[in-house]
């Protein structure tokens, strides 16, 4: 059993739309606990729930524990 975090959970805002895109990220989508488009989920900040993020980050907005925003774009993942 893993261990509990004290960090704040991520809140994960899906926005744009998986069609056409393969089905590995339509799967971590659905992973993360997104269902419908422009849902809010919040998922503790974990390094796998990050790299899930980090494979989907063109579909997504992640809203840090600190308040700030931060649109997931590529630029970010490189």
């Amino acid at each position: 059993m893993a261990a509990k975090s004290n960090a704040k959970p991520l809140k994960v805002t899906w926005t744009r739309s998986t069609i056409g895109h393969k089905a590995a990220a339509r799967g971590t989508i659905r992973a993360l606990g997104l269902h419908r488009l422009h849902q809010t989920v919040e998922i503790a900040d974990t390094p796998e729930n990050r790299g899930m993020l980090r494979r989907v980050a063109f579909l997504l907005e992640v809203e840090e524990p600190g308040g700030a925003k931060a649109a997931a774009t590529e630029e970010d993942t490189k």
